[in-house]
């Protein structure tokens, strides 16, 4: 049995902490909110953001930040991505230097166009070889079910991925590993912005041709972008790639093509947020990844679509013709 800590006591911070406490670890869980803590301990319940669900009663959850880095020195990060950078200012005085963060966060720095672990060894100076990221087709609302899924353990450490894969490995979930931390964690965060692209589709009334259309030619996106940076082809094809991308694109679940729905539906950023409050990860990070591909010279225009529709420089069905008006050239995967 191994310690671990996660932080952050949200829908995704609580399912990943199940899956931990399955998995046979000690797991301690943080989080900020009084009241959502002392419901996971009084009555195994987290109905703020999974409903009707009984957590395991082996899970224990605190608002003590200092009593949460004491138990492990194994950190599982879940907490929203352009929040990452303040909070571990906050924790830095607290981590000791052989701790292992293992990030869960999918998203680009809005201010710096970082990945997330650019962010953690840029703000903790931990070797790369202490980091590691768990990324895959991992839909909360059924993870937390218990259905199957997979998901990949990334490190630039053999060995701490692994370590990874085994804190994690349960009946249900089934963890792999990768070197390709670069490219696991580019397709993570560009992905939430092609769903959002599905979704509009979708919200505009149009069928499967458009969806698949957009997926296909958003994965070869994701694949040019990623191989511009070094990652590895595979990675792309893979659960980190491929598995997730048609995870978000095609599931009500998500929050990215909730988002893109209501959007294309309503027309408007101001009609998308009334109607979808949660935190939609491909809407912060859709400018920052158009300014990752400006730098190594590689063209997105699904990508640059969605973020004049999220700047409001387009609407939905503008962005759908200039889309269409993009001369066709030979359908090369990575060019």
């Amino acid at each position: 049995m191994s310690s671990v800590t996660v932080l952050g006591a949200g829908q995704w911070g609580t399912t990943m902490a199940q899956v931990l406490v399955d998995a046979g670890n000690e797991v301690l869980l943080w989080g900020r909110n009084p009241e959502t803590v002392n419901e996971i301990n009084a009555s195994h319940t987290n109905n703020r953001y999974l409903h009707d669900i009984v957590l395991p009663s082996e899970l224990v959850a605190t608002t003590n930040l200092e009593s949460a880095l004491l138990h492990s020195t194994n950190y599982v990060i879940a907490i929203p991505a352009q929040a990452l950078r303040e909070n571990l200012t906050i924790w830095r005085p607290l981590l000791s230097p052989d701790s292992r963060l293992i990030s869960t966060l999918k998203g680009i720095e809005v201010s710096t166009h970082m990945r997330m672990t650019e962010v953690l060894h840029e703000v903790l100076d931990f070797d790369a070889s202490h980091l590691a990221i768990v990324t895959g087709p991992n839909l909360a609302n059924e993870l937390i079910l218990r259905q199957p899924a997979g998901a990949v353990a990334a490190s630039t450490s053999s060995l701490l991925a692994h370590e990874v894969q085994d804190l994690f490995s349960t009946p249900y979930y089934r963890v792999y590993i990768s070197a390709d931390v670069i490219g696991c964690e580019m397709a993570g965060a560009i992905k939430s912005v092609i769903a959002l692209a599905v979704g509009m589709a979708v919200g505009m009334g149009l069928g499967e041709n458009t969806q698949a259309m957009i997926i296909t030619r958003g994965l070869n996106e994701v694949a040019r972008l990623g191989a511009a940076h070094g990652a590895d082809p595979l990675s792309v094809a893979g659960l980190a790639g491929m598995g997730d991308l048609v995870a978000s694109c095609s599931s009500a679940l998500s929050r990215n093509r909730s988002f893109g729905e209501a959007l294309g539906y309503g027309g408007t950023m101001e009609y998308a947020r009334s109607h979808v409050s949660k935190t939609v990860e491909g809407v912060a990070s859709a400018g920052a990844v158009v300014e990752i591909a400006h730098r190594v010279g590689v063209e997105v225009p699904i990508i640059e679509a969605v973020a004049d529709v999220v700047k409001g420089a387009l609407t939905p069905l503008q962005a759908l013709h200039r889309l269409m008006e993009i001369s066709t050239r030979a359908e090369d995967f990575i060019k």
